[in-house]
């Protein structure tokens, strides 16, 4: 009884506290992501007041909190939209990943971590946080510009990268080896094409059976759902998280709709639990020497990012300054890369211990500095320069045009 008393105790208080941080956050314009690793560096081994009690109870929360947060992305698209735009966005795709992965990668054995420890670095720095940049682009009012739906593109195919990158990485740090670890990849691009295949065909059926009309038994059958296919992906060695993710693209229509609005409160309760819990079991006495490291990894990465999204705007025709609205928009990075390095965290063969570290500092870093990044192309410095640059290549050009 006195357990469950110093449980109740410093869970409750915990989730006082996120809630004030929460709070906290909305007024200064912020994520709250930072807060809440910031929680729990501060409550967890090394911290100012470490919660031994609670400890099971978060690592339990924090699954959950992944497979929700996956589940709700998946409720943002339906089958036929991710292969929509799986085929429009794939060269964009594809300079994202060579952009931001490889940074990671040759920065990781540059330091002389390994390969293993490469690939779990180079997922860190590949992917943008979809629910910080939904955040910002709302926040600025950004939703119905011409570039937002180059980023959420270039965000879809992160998100389907995601799910055959997860199997892969799970198999790779359980030491199956790269045989092995490339029988897991087949069986989650397997798994994958099937699922969207059934969704495509059948979708509407699994829907059907989930009747929006009522809600308790709409939110207890997702949720179940979810989480019993996300249980039996991880005994495939596929992910739990990919499992969620495909649950989410499978559902579709009212029940979709209906299933996003239940799932949300939930979703924020354990995705906070989730960030609060890679902060606990990260010693805040790790980050000081992985400072440095965190913040040329950052500025390099976040440059490469708004390479990315310049480049991708280019290419659907936007003019410049939305160019520039597309690139700064990407660059934080927040849920999968914390994900990505709790995968490493918790694994059987543990890789380099100070990759938790870094990666709690590099979130840190582009999570605070990214939304503010997104604000500059509306400073009138910015607008300012961007004419002076307009100015400079009209008058370039017609120099040109004499001269021929």
């Amino acid at each position: 009884m006195h357990e469950t008393t110093i449980l109740l105790i410093e869970v409750g208080a915990l989730l006082l506290l996120l809630g004030l941080l929460g709070r906290l956050s909305r007024r200064v314009g912020v994520s709250p992501i930072p807060l809440y690793l910031l929680a729990g560096l501060a409550f967890g081994h090394g911290g100012l007041l470490p919660l031994n009690a609670s400890e099971e109870f978060f690592a339990v929360g924090a699954e959950i909190g992944v497979i929700l947060l996956l589940v709700m992305l998946g409720l943002e698209y339906s089958a036929n939209e991710l292969v929509g735009n799986l085929r429009s966005a794939a060269p964009a795709g594809l300079i994202d990943a060579v952009f931001n992965a490889l940074p990671g990668f040759a920065f990781a054995l540059l330091l002389g971590w390994g390969w293993v420890a490469a690939v779990v670095l180079a997922g860190v720095t590949w992917v943008s946080s979809s629910g910080v940049i939904a955040k910002v682009l709302g926040d600025l009012g950004r939703v119905g510009n011409r570039e937002t739906p180059v980023i959420l593109s270039v965000l879809v195919i992160e998100d389907l990268a995601m799910a055959l990158y997860l199997p892969l990485v799970t198999a790779l740090l359980a030491g199956v080896g790269l045989v092995k670890g490339g029988f897991a990849l087949a069986v989650a691009v397997l798994t994958v094409v099937v699922v969207l295949a059934v969704a495509i065909r059948y979708g509407h059926l699994i829907s059907t059976a989930l009747s929006a009309k009522d809600p308790e038994a709409l939110l207890l059958g997702v949720l179940g759902l979810t989480l019993l296919v996300a249980g039996l992906a991880a005994k495939l060695q596929v992910s739990a998280a990919v499992g969620a993710f495909l649950v989410g693209i499978a559902l579709s229509g009212p029940v979709a709709h209906h299933a996003t609005e239940l799932l949300s409160p939930l979703r924020d309760l354990f995705a906070a639990v989730f960030f609060v819990f890679f902060g606990l079991v990260t010693n805040p006495l790790d980050m000081p020497p992985v400072l440095l490291p965190a913040l040329l990894l950052a500025a390099t990465t976040m440059a490469t990012k708004v390479a990315t999204g310049y480049l991708a705007a280019r290419r659907a025709g936007i003019a410049e300054p939305g160019r520039w609205r597309a690139g700064l928009a990407l660059t934080p990075r927040g849920e999968f890369s914390i994900v990505i390095a709790g995968l490493a965290v918790s694994a059987v063969y543990p890789v380099e211990p100070k990759l938790a570290a870094l990666a709690t500092a590099y979130v840190l870093i582009t999570v605070v500095t990214g939304p503010l990044l997104a604000r500059l192309p509306d400073t009138p410095w910015f607008k300012q320069w961007l004419r002076q640059r307009a100015a400079a290549t009209r008058a370039a050009a017609a120099q040109v045009r004499v001269g021929d």
